[in-house]
């Protein structure tokens, strides 16, 4: 097989893992079926980078395209094989595919230009408990300062509640998470969010983003397609500016906070920052951490991933200035299916 039809495979392997065999079964009949002889496949099949999982994720491209298309009813075979798939051979769905493919290659070729932006909005478990246990440590006010927040779904977790035996956030929330939660429960003491600011090279904060936004959120998931609904529902007054997020990143950190917690955080997008971008957002990060005091401190919350040889799931990993500590905070599914919460105690923090 070449590199894009291995990269397909991974993929689909990661779908299926992650509650999908719909999109996985997808894109293994792509890796099958995919020839060149028309403007996307081509492309496809030549593609110029990395195409996997962790570079440019063309496999999701073409799955979000392809879902696109099957949201807005066109074509109509393809409609109607996402909504009855298994009435569908893998040779009819294959035909189905293929002829998508070729007679679709203006919106396809379009979600082929950029990456996914799935804005998973359950990743905002982990917000919600890392900012009892910050609230919990410091008693401070908080600013938000999210990179690569996409629709900004995950900017406004305050409003969210957590349902994991007791209940974190807002509990007359419309929007509740529930991830099998394995640990120790969060402090209830409540985050005070005074200021929320976002950024991503491309938001998507209009009513035509919409589609975007579902268009990456798996056809065979509705209870995740429910979720961002509602979250897009709660969030209309969010903003997300556009720009480099290091760039913005620097501007945000070269006044001090005084007297409330700036925390800096992230959900799945620092890895797919360029290596000489990451170098410069951490120089960024220690700069001001190094004028950090305990009326003004810093905290940046990253939840990426860290290795397959490391665990399942994404890292979540919290450090704090003055005096930069690295705190483990655990292991997260990567859409927030479950959370292994490993914070310690406040007083041992």
């Amino acid at each position: 097989m070449t590199p894009v039809r291995d990269s397909f495979v991974a993929q689909a392997q990661a779908c299926e893992s992650l509650g999908s065999p719909f999109t996985a079964r997808i894109l293994r009949l792509l890796a099958e079926g995919l020839t060149h002889g028309s403007p996307v496949a081509d492309r496809i099949l030549g593609w110029q980078g990395d195409p996997s999982s962790r570079a440019d994720a063309l496999a999701l491209r073409l799955a979000g395209g392809l879902h696109a298309l099957a949201l807005q009813g066109q074509p109509i075979a393809l409609h109607s094989f996402y909504a009855n798939p298994t009435r569908y051979t893998d040779i009819e769905a294959m035909a189905v595919l293929l002829d998508t493919v070729e007679a679709a290659p203006d919106t396809l070729m379009h979600w082929l230009d950029s990456p996914p932006q799935t804005n998973e909005v359950r990743r905002s478990a982990v917000l919600i408990a890392a900012g009892h246990w910050l609230a919990a440590k410091f008693g401070l006010p908080m600013v938000l300062s999210e990179l690569g927040a996409s629709a900004g779904l995950n900017l406004n977790w305050d409003h969210y509640a957590l349902d994991i035996g007791e209940t974190f956030g807002p509990p007359d929330s419309p929007l509740r998470l529930t991830p099998e939660w394995r640990g120790p429960l969060p402090p209830h003491t409540a985050p005070q969010i005074i200021e929320r600011r976002a950024v991503d090279l491309n938001p998507l904060c209009t009513t035509h983003d919409s589609l975007r936004i579902r268009s990456y959120i798996w056809a065979d998931q509705p209870h995740r397609m429910a979720l961002t609904q509602t979250a897009i529902s709660l969030g209309k007054g969010i903003s997300v500016e556009k720009g480099d997020a290091v760039e913005w990143l620097e501007t945000r950190l070269r006044n001090q906070m005084p007297n409330c917690l700036h925390l800096i955080y992230h959900t799945v997008a620092w890895q797919y920052f360029p290596a000489a971008t990451q170098a410069r957002g951490e120089a960024a990060l220690q700069t001001a951490g190094q004028r950090a005091t305990a009326t003004a401190p810093l905290a940046h919350l990253a939840m990426e991933s860290d290795g397959t040889d490391s665990g399942p799931g994404a890292a979540l990993t919290l450090r704090l200035w003055p005096g930069n500590q690295v705190i483990p905070l655990g292991r997260v599914d990567f859409h927030g299916r479950w959370v292994d919460w490993q914070a310690p105690h406040i007083g041992a923090a």
